[in-house]
């Protein structure tokens, strides 16, 4: 749908929507009391500041009104009012006032601060509300201001930096990919670390799917990612095992746990907002335009090259890549929100478009989301019903990450300098003789396939289109005012049409060999059902005790069916078969060669659990809290598989010691100490205690092979225990420190060894995995009348270490016993994760080096080369470093100034290793400023003082094998991440209509401190063996945009 037509679409329905549901209301007003019967007023602080958000009610009523960003009220007083009826004034940290109403219509009000402190509810696992001085252990909270203020199509990215201990690395694919986020360290050699969503209490299974690697470049996006950020109330982020312990098997990496807006009582009320985004590359690689094409060391030359003489201003055509290839992206964004109700009743409706065009050519993303709840209160506001929808339109086009095949980078950044680039973008030319237009890239393909930049954006196309439905439905009911029962039910399916579509002259290894281009279609269906009934006690004893406990049952049951086509257009010259019509892209039009996949696909798995928790607590100082869960997953049902169930348990407990000590000091108002322990799973893979065939594509027939059954499956289990430390004081500080220890036993994976028992591979519960560290935050904030300064700063470190891989396990299929002590997990080219004991989950091995002689001097040859080789003992290969970071610490500041506000983050990751092998091209391909650097400077110098001509050096070091050790960096880097400023007009100067907020908004605005040639940050994939790897990844984006809401 056309961006323009959709948003017009989008603004006329919610201007009649608006109307139409304001009639009612309007009607309902006007049978109230009399006009001039209205009582109004401000409601402001000590210090003369608007307190927004102040309950005024008549005192044993729900009749009354909030204030407005001004610290203004108005509400009209029912008819039948007592004489002595009086008006509350009430906001969560202010002292309570009570005024009678008499014959007085006007209240001007100031609240004073709360002596003592107060601390509020947080949601925490399960969406159940808990009070924060009874938490044993850490959750961090972000409102909706940080996260829509931020203004990224996946709201996840926007809590980087507001949260110690969760680390997230932003996809290389661009606006709306899957992010990666790691809490508390990687803990599962071959699990996913990533942490789990949970919408409005209903964990979010649906995960994204990782991004290519290696060669492939198709990017990923992220189902979280679908969410409309201005639907989300808060979000509330459990960074520990016990704080999600009541989610069982996908417990141990964390949970981010999203709260979504409702409807509010009281005048109907309508958000608007639209903006504008520009996107452009943020850190890139530093390239050449001095030395032409060429290559001087060789007799006849090269037109790929660009190791020519130097060009002067008459020859010289200035390209670089980063002024003549990549172009300045735009995101569109519209969101309207309505919200209304009564007492009885409140609805929420929403619609938001996001429409974004990348930083290269034919690069889009698009989302479209509507929502709609409803939420009713009856039986004397005993029952309370809670319903749902929403639907997401979702569309992509030529998303890319990363690899070498279908990625334009390839050929923008090695066109030779001397070569003339408007050529190529005209990147096709007519074949009279094959009548259609075919690839116009003189240069070749450089033994990377590489192709026009132009033509792969425009005739390798690769197209995401899902629709995506969400229904969700909650009812509970009071039995007595300390019971409750409550159900929820949940779906969510996905429909995902994705198609290839590479046209004919595309180079043939990527078409499968046919002349006449390349088709897929494939069509996906996620689908997840999520149902719970929870018992809800919330009761006090005396003045002393307090009970609250939940128990409850749950049932999660999810589903993907795949159809996919894909291959060739017959061309006559696979096979004999009849040639197709080149660039005619449907199923009829495929060879019908073993070239061609047809492939039907899916699995199921269903996961019954049952669950409690019971928190005591005395004297609203000491709370006692224990969690139980067990799980019934179907990947222990089967023959082979002697277990059923897991159960999963944690304990808890906090202190709030400023209660208990007595004569406290008046500058330290609060003082809490809690701890935990708890332990709980990873989620493992399908079929692993009952192993399925697998169908061979290109044999055409089902494997004879499969792997061994794991009779006896045990959970994962990270076992971890915390302790912490909140403090408020000095009336504007808080901080808050915690200590954790984790060890994740059990792991599971293939440990490379012959089974010796016809099977394909065998897996193996064994090893440990130890993440240790501090999680810091300090907080400040400070009102000086019309100015309020707030700063947070957090700091986190975390230490990942390998206790044990495999000794002394038992081979289930031989009935031996054996060890191991090095796994290889793969990497890029000579650059190989390895996992030994002792080692990290993130290091990174050099599988070559330089040849020394016996004064350890690198061996240069008699040429003038080096020749470095290959390393054939495991004991002597190059640790390169961990590409985990060592600590991330960030800084943010918020600055209002009357209805002008101010604010800036800066983010630090320090420590840990990032490796480029795209540098590595460049430099070989002589377009990189490291090359002509070198050559300016007369040749490349070693073992202190040996010249080595600069060709020579980066034809031996760089290339598409390098060797790692000469492109392995600090991944060290410190970086403005946001920075934003904004004035409110407030109705009060706009004749009462509505509130009027700009602003202007920037990311990645400045990189203060980075040595690596691309955002160390970024990653191309959320699987576990890929971060900190470079080759050709896209680069990640500077965004700046201007903003406009509106609130009627």
């Amino acid at each position: 749908m056309n961006k323009g037509l959709f948003s017009i679409i989008l603004k006329l329905l919610v201007c009649v929507l608006t109307i139409s549901l304001l009639m009612p209301y309007q009607a309902f007003a006007q049978a109230g009391p009399d006009e001039g019967d209205k009582v109004s007023g401000t409601v402001i602080d000590a210090t003369g500041w608007p307190v927004i958000g102040a309950a005024i009610l008549i005192k044993g009523t729900t009749t009354g009104s909030t204030t407005d960003i001004d610290g203004l009220f108005e509400f009209e007083l029912p008819s039948g009012l007592s004489e002595g009826a009086e008006l509350e004034f009430s906001c969560l940290g202010y002292k309570t006032v009570t005024i009678p109403i008499g014959t007085r219509r006007v209240f001007d009000v100031t609240l004073e601060d709360e002596s003592t402190l107060l601390e509020g509810t947080v949601v925490t696992a399960l969406g159940i509300k808990r009070s924060e001085k009874a938490l044993s252990y850490n959750v961090q909270q972000v409102d909706a201001d940080a996260i829509v203020g931020n203004k990224d199509a996946n709201f996840v990215n926007s809590l980087n930096g507001k949260v110690a201990g969760l680390v997230i690395n932003a996809s290389s694919s661009g606006v709306g990919g899957a992010s990666k986020v790691i809490m508390r360290g990687q803990k599962s050699i071959s699990q996913s670390s990533n942490a789990l969503y949970v919408i409005d209490g209903v964990p979010m299974y649906t995960t994204a799917r990782e991004g290519s690697t290696q060669f492939g470049s198709q990017g990923s996006t992220d189902p979280i990612a679908d969410i409309n950020p201005e639907d989300i109330e808060s979000i509330s982020v459990l960074t520990g095992a016990a704080a999600a312990a009541l989610y069982g098997s996908d417990a141990a990496n964390g949970a981010i746990v999203v709260t979504t807006k409702k409807g509010k009582e009281g005048k109907v009320s309508v958000n608007a907002s639209a903006g504008v985004e520009v996107m452009t590359p943020f850190v890139l690689p530093r390239f050449q335009n001095r030395y032409g094409t060429g290559d001087l060391n060789s007799s006849i030359g090269s037109n790929v090259r660009s190791w020519g003489n130097l060009m002067n201003a008459s020859n010289n055509p200035g390209y670089n890549p980063a002024k003549d290839y990549f172009q300045t992206g735009v995101n569109y964004t519209e969101s309207v929100s309505v919200s209304m109700g009564n007492e009885k009743n409140q609805t929420y409706i929403s619609g938001s478009a996001l429409d974004s065009e990348g930083v290269v050519p034919n690069n889009g993303y698009h989302r479209y989301n509507f929502t709609f709840r409803n939420t009713t209160s009856f039986l004397q506001d005993k029952m309370h019903l809670d319903v749902g929808a929403s639907y997401i339109l979702q569309k992509d086009r030529n998303m890319i990450n990363q690899g070498t095949y279908n990625n334009p980078l390839v050929g923008a950044y090695i066109f030779p300098r001397g070569g003339d680039w408007d050529a190529v973008r005209m990147y096709e030319r007519y074949d009279v003789t094959r009548r259609l237009s075919t690839q116009y890239w003189p240069i070749g393909d450089a033994g990377m396939t590489m192709q026009n930049p132009y033509w792969i954006n425009y005739r390798n196309l690769r197209e995401n289109k899902k629709d995506r439905f969400m229904l969700n439905a909650s009812l509970s009911y009071d039995i007595l005012d300390w019971l409750s029962v409550s159900g929820r039910v949940r779906m969510d399916q996905s429909i995902t049409k994705y198609t290839e579509k590479f046209y004919a002259s595309t180079f043939t290894q990527l078409t499968e060999l046919s002349q006449n281009g390349l088709y897929g279609i494939s069509s996906m269906t996620d689908r997840q059902v999520y149902a719970d009934a929870l018992l809800n006690i919330n009761k006090r004893f005396g003045d002393d005790w307090s009970f609250q406990a939940n128990i409850g049952a749950s049932i999660s049951d999810m589903s993907y069916d795949a159809m996919k086509n894909r291959g060739p257009i017959a061309d006559g010259l696979i096979t004999d078969e009849k040639p197709g019509l080149a660039n005619v892209f449907n199923i009829q039009n495929l060879s019908n060669s073993p070239k061609t996949q047809r492939m039907q696909e899916g699995w199921r798995e269903q996961t019954q659990s049952v669950f409690g928790s019971a928190e005591v607590g005395y004297k609203g100082t000491y709370y006692l809290t224990l969690t139980a869960r067990n799980d019934w997953p179907s990947q222990l049902a089967g023959p082979h598989s002697n277990r059923k169930s897991f159960f999963y348990p944690s304990v808890g407990l906090s202190v709030v010691l400023s209660e208990i000590i007595p004569n406290m000091p008046e500058n330290l108002e609060y003082i809490k100490l809690r701890g935990s322990y708890a332990s709980v799973g990873t989620a493992f893979e399908r079929y692993i205690a009952n192993p399925m065939y697998q169908w061979n594509a290109s044999g055409l027939s089902w494997n004879t092979q499969t792997q061994y059954p794991m009779y006896d499956l045990k959970p994962e289990l990270t076992n971890s225990f915390e302790v912490g430390l909140t403090v408020r004081f000095l009336k504007w500080f808080n901080l808050d420190a915690t200590y954790y220890h984790t060890n994740t036993l059990n792991q599971t994976f293939n440990p490379q060894i012959s089974t010796g028992s016809g099977s394909s591979e065998i897996y193996i519960q064994s090893g440990d995995v130890l993440n240790q560290g501090c999680e810091f935050t300090l907080g400040f904030n400070k009102d000086w009348n019309k100015f309020n300064w707030s700063s947070t700063y957090t700091f986190s470190t975390n230490m990942n270490r390998i206790e044990s891989l495999a000794e002394n396990v038992l081979n289930a299929a031989t009935g031996e016993y054996f060890s191991v002590d090095l796994l290889d997990m793969n990497g890029l080219g000579l650059a190989h994760f390895l996992l030994m004991e002792g080692g990290t989950l993130g290091d990174l091995y050099s599988l070559a080096d330089y040849k020394y002689d016996s004064n350890g001097m690198i061996v240069v040859n008699e040429d003038g080369t080096i020749s470095p080789q290959t390393i054939t003992d495991a004991k002597n290969y190059v640790k390169l470093g961990s590409v985990l970071p060592k600590a991330n610490m960030s800084w943010r500041n918020d600055f209002r100034i009357g209805n002008f506000n101010l604010g800036f983050l800066i983010t630090a990751r320090l420590g840990g290793i990032v490796y480029s092998s795209t540098q590595a091209v460049l430099d070989y391909y002589g377009v990189s400023e490291a090359s002509a650097a070198a050559r300016d400077a007369g040749g490349v110098f070693i073992n202190g003082g040996d010249c080595i001509d600069a060709n020579k050096w980066f034809s031996s070091v760089g290339g598409s094998n390098p060797l790692p050790q000469e492109y392995t960096y600090s991944g060290t880097n410190v970086r403005l991440q946001e920075a934003s400023i904004g004035y409110t007009i407030p109705r009060s100067k706009l004749g009462d209509v509505c509130d009027l907020s700009l602003s202007l908004v920037g990311r990645n605005l400045l990189m203060i401190y980075n040595k690596a040639p691309f955002d160390p940050e970024a990653i191309a994939t959320t699987g576990n063996y890929y971060q900190g790897i470079d080759h050709f990844m896209m680069p990640s984006l500077r965004n700046f945009g201007f903003n406009v809401r509106v609130t009627f």
